[in-house]
């Protein structure tokens, strides 16, 4: 018997009474060919990520992260929407979630065609000066790499969830990072979150309000490790809300929910969507 068809009801009875909040993870993208990074086959067991602390004190760190991200971009902004996706875009359109927030940088959500996504952790389709604080279109950037770059090209090991890819240190040489387009200075940097940096407040207090506001929070594909995302939980423990998780394997935050699936996100929630 299929995780689906044994385990979805106390699931459907909740999200069926609508003003469900959805808090996602990398999870949720991984049939979409992106790692997570705490799954089993989780980027974190290869590769520390990129902190703030590095990027914005590291030029040599700072230029080996655009040369992977360069060439991670083009698997990040190629990636379909998988399945769980699209059901929780149709669960939107249905009435029945209210909001999304997602801890993902890779727009999937938006591109499944769910609306009004907060994206807590930012997007890897945008850039933003350090310097002049402009933001601009990540193909912009990516359109004037490819013109400044036009023999660099190595071979893509793996792409973490932040759409920086593993390359060997040899495969970087002749990479030439450009300036940013507006004040012709910089750095820029993706419009992301990286670790070790704070999320926006009015995005957070933004995140809370929903919260407050739902009748139920629904985890998928998140183990809720780092705080940024189990604050959301905790705060929904704390005002009664039921809490419903899907993820395969165990999350921080297992001892507070209502509804707890352990199962492939693809098949619980299309069959949740059906």
């Amino acid at each position: 018997m299929s995780v689906a068809t044994e385990t979805l009801t106390p699931l459907r009875e909740l999200v069926q009474r609508g003003r469900v909040v959805v808090l996602s993870g990398a999870g949720l993208s991984t049939e979409s060919g992106i790692p997570d990074y705490r799954g089993p086959s989780g980027a974190l067991r290869r590769h520390a990520p990129m902190t703030y602390q590095a990027f914005v004190g590291d030029a040599a760190a700072r230029h080996r992260y655009w040369a992977r991200s360069y060439l991670g971009w083009r698997q990040i902004s190629g990636a379909e929407p998988n399945r769980g996706h699209r059901a929780v875009a149709a669960l939107q359109r249905s009435g029945r979630v209210e909001a999304i927030i997602t801890q993902n940088v890779d727009g999937l959500h938006q591109r499944a065609g769910a609306r009004d996504v907060v994206e807590l952790h930012g997007g890897l389709d945008r850039t933003v000066c350090l310097a002049c604080h402009d933001r601009a279109p990540r193909a912009e950037l990516d359109a004037r790499l490819r013109a400044a770059n036009p023999e660099f090209d190595a071979e893509v090991a793996a792409v973490n969830p932040d759409g920086d890819a593993e390359l060997a240190d040899d495969q970087l040489a002749g990479f030439v990072m450009l300036d940013c387009a507006a004040c012709g200075g910089g750095p820029l940097k993706p419009d992301v979150v990286f670790f070790g940096e704070n999320v926006p407040r009015p995005r957070v207090d933004r995140c809370f309000q929903a919260v407050e506001e739902a009748a139920a929070l629904l985890v998928l594909g998140s183990s809720l490790t780092v705080l940024s995302g189990f604050r959301f939980v905790r705060h929904a423990a704390r005002r009664a809300t039921p809490i419903a998780i899907v993820n395969q394997g165990a999350t921080r935050g297992d001892d507070l929910a209502t509804v707890r699936v352990d199962g492939a996100l693809g098949e619980v929630l299309s069959a949740l969507a059906d």
